[in-house]
């Protein structure tokens, strides 16, 4: 019997490599000769750069780089097992975790910059890869992408035509008159970019960057408007000087608006998360004839149908009407709107009642268990 175990990572418990570890040790407990074909998966969000280093026996390379309130911090990206191919989570370098709850205030998420992102990426550029796939989930920023953007080589003008050096974020884009290329990195143009993303928000508006992230990195209604205002601007003179629109592009939003700054300063298309890295770990062609494949996440509810990595495995094996068992530490409101997508049957691990921190420390226990008694029944049958 061929099982394919294809979780994402449970947050602040378990990499999607534990999981599978755990999962095939529940597995093993009742069908020491089954063969188990663990596939860690992801999807754009946080883990990703691990879930495709495991998944392809790539490598990390750890760097220093600029965080988001422009202080120095330790990151890393992948290259993965191909030696062409680089992965880089954004919030490995701009992320929400480097700004405490009390520092998420409006004067901050004016501040927060991506110069640390486009940091990374000069860093993957020196490796001779010939792409870069960018997970733009978990950002403290809403400078769409113009941070980056000075990183890699742009420079941005004031009316007076003076450059402006400072670390841009989003309180100051409105500030921008011109944008000069001549000094981009060389190697950017030659390079493909792949951006990974679990959200289709555009740039602006009611769904917007600034509307619909804001508030969780400081924003109040006020800098929500006026963070928005500074975005528009921006696309506008994008449009004006770059001839590209990325106002409305689906996913420009992702990330504070650094969606858009990909799409404006690179040759990057979009792609959802769970799609693209399902896509590098040929996710299809190993499924195809498995028995049963077992996915999971660290909490699932009706969200999950929003792209989330479970419903992207679902999809994949509902072609080939493979029977899908998914686990979670959380199970909330929604769950019947996914039995029709794949899911054949979801199952919450945890054993007792217990707080928040005893639940992330016995994850790899309850994964095991929970798969062992799902496969007893597997084989009852």
């Amino acid at each position: 019997m061929k099982f394919i175990l294809a979780p994402d990572s449970f947050k602040e418990s378990m990499t999607a490599k534990e999981v599978c570890q755990a999962m095939e040790k529940g597995i093993k407990k009742v069908m020491p000769q089954a063969n188990i074909v663990s596939i860690p998966m992801a999807d754009g969000g946080e883990g990703t750069t691990d879930s495709l280093i495991d998944a392809t026996h790539g490598k990390k390379i750890h760097v220093t780089v600029t965080g988001p309130l422009g202080e120095r911090v330790k990151a890393y990206y992948g290259i993965l097992g191909n030696g062409q191919t680089a992965i880089i989570e954004m919030a490995q370098a701009s992320g929400l975790a480097y700004v405490p709850q009390e520092k998420r205030t409006p004067e901050t998420i004016k501040k927060t910059t991506t110069f640390g992102t486009g940091e990374l990426i000069n860093n993957a550029l020196k490796h001779g890869v010939k792409r870069v796939i960018i997970g733009l989930g978990g950002s403290s920023t809403n400078d769409g992408g113009s941070g980056m953007a000075q990183a890699i080589g742009v420079k941005f003008f004031n009316k007076d035509n003076q450059e402006i050096t400072a670390k841009l974020g989003g309180g100051i884009l409105k500030q921008i008159a011109r944008i000069n290329l001549s000094h981009l990195n060389p190697q950017i143009k030659k390079t493909e970019f792949s951006l990974a993303s679990d959200v289709t928000n555009p740039l602006l508006g009611s769904n917007g960057a600034s509307s619909v992230f804001g508030p969780q990195k400081g924003a109040d209604q006020n800098t929500i408007q006026e963070l928005d205002q500074n975005l528009r601007h921006y696309a506008q003179i994008i449009k004006q000087t770059i001839g590209k629109d990325v106002a409305n592009i689906p996913g420009s939003g992702a990330a504070g608006g650094l969606g858009a700054g990909l799409l404006t300063f690179t040759n990057a298309t979009i792609y959802p998360g769970v799609k693209l890295v399902a896509h590098e770990v040929h996710l299809e062609e190993q499924l195809k004839n498995a028995d049963y494949v077992f996915t999971g996440e660290g909490g699932t509810d009706f969200q999950t149908k929003f792209g989330k990595t479970p419903y992207g495995v679902a999809q994949i094996a509902q072609k080939y009407d493979i029977p899908v068992i998914s686990l979670a530490g959380y199970l909330g409101k929604g769950l019947d709107q996914l039995y029709s997508q794949g899911f054949t049957a979801i199952f919450g691990i945890l054993a007792k009642a217990e707080n928040i921190d005893e639940a992330l420390k016995d994850g790899p226990q309850n994964i095991t268990r929970t798969t062992e008694n799902i496969v007893r029944l597997i084989v009852k049958k």
